[in-house]
């Protein structure tokens, strides 16, 4: 069990600490860098299990600028039959603040099972960028999904409208469904990214490019602009390799900087 709660605010023309308050097994920690506001969110219970409940809450005000991580991978580990861990992200961006919600993959297990929502509220001109990656197993030491249950959904608003609302659930033989050529075609990972930013086209061929180049290595992908001033990012890739080989300069391009170090290969 685990909550957080962050507001941020402009301090001395930076991004300064607001509201702080955790509980439970989360933390938060701000690693000092001259780039940019960053915070790292620790899960020190390891992972996530059925009857888990974890609850983030996080706002950006007008004029600030904030990167979210996590330490490390999260992991949805074996849950008892009928129980269901909970991971719920809400975060608001007002008008003129700019956020990115990086967290590392997410790893499934055998048995897991995990219900996850992130919750984005925009408003005005805020700029949003996000990646939410998902591993199925870890391949290096042989595991198998053939019974877990995955309910993920992300919902995206712009002054109360729906910008972008998404949901996934697997379960089941996973493993199996994932070999079907329609369905993942042997993917052994996936990540969605979304980057919301007035001038965000002007990075669409660069990123068509970068993901092409990684086609020889099994990454499967494509980027679209959805809408004026919005961009997505789907990607198939053989392991989580593969994946950070595409996500790392990915984000770096769409964020203008570099991203967290635990994000480094």
């Amino acid at each position: 069990m685990g909550t957080a709660d962050l507001s941020v605010k402009p301090s001395a023309g930076r991004t300064g600490i607001d509201r702080l308050r955790t509980s439970g097994s989360l933390r938060m920690l701000f690693p000092r860098t001259a780039l940019r506001t960053t915070s790292v969110l620790l899960n020190t219970a390891g992972g996530i299990t059925g009857g888990d409940r974890f609850t983030t809450s996080v706002r950006a005000q007008t004029g600030t600028g904030l990167t979210l991580t996590t330490q490390a991978a999260e992991r949805a580990y074996r849950a008892q039959p009928g129980e269901t861990g909970r991971q719920d992200t809400h975060l608001t961006v007002d008008d003129g603040a700019e956020l990115f919600w990086l967290p590392q993959e997410t790893i499934l297990f055998e048995g897991s099972g995990f219900r996850r929502r992130l919750h984005v509220d925009l408003t005005g001109a805020a700029s949003f960028l996000m990646v939410e990656a998902l591993v199925f197993g870890r391949q290096a030491m042989g595991e198998r999904l053939k019974d877990i249950r995955f309910d993920d959904r992300i919902e995206i608003r712009r002054d109360g409208r729906p910008l972008f609302l998404d949901a996934l659930k697997l379960s089941g033989d996973v493993d199996g469904q994932m070999a079907e050529p329609a369905r993942g075609a042997g993917a052994g990972a996936m990540a969605t990214v979304v980057h919301i930013r007035e001038d965000v086209e002007l990075h669409l061929d660069a990123l068509r490019r970068l993901v092409q180049d990684l086609s020889g290595r099994g990454l499967r992908a494509g980027v679209s602009l959805v809408r004026g001033g919005m961009l997505v990012l789907r990607a198939l890739a053989p392991d989580s390799y593969v994946l950070r080989l595409a996500l790392v300069p990915a984000l770096e391009l769409l964020a203008r900087t570099e991203i967290p170090r635990p994000w480094k290969i």
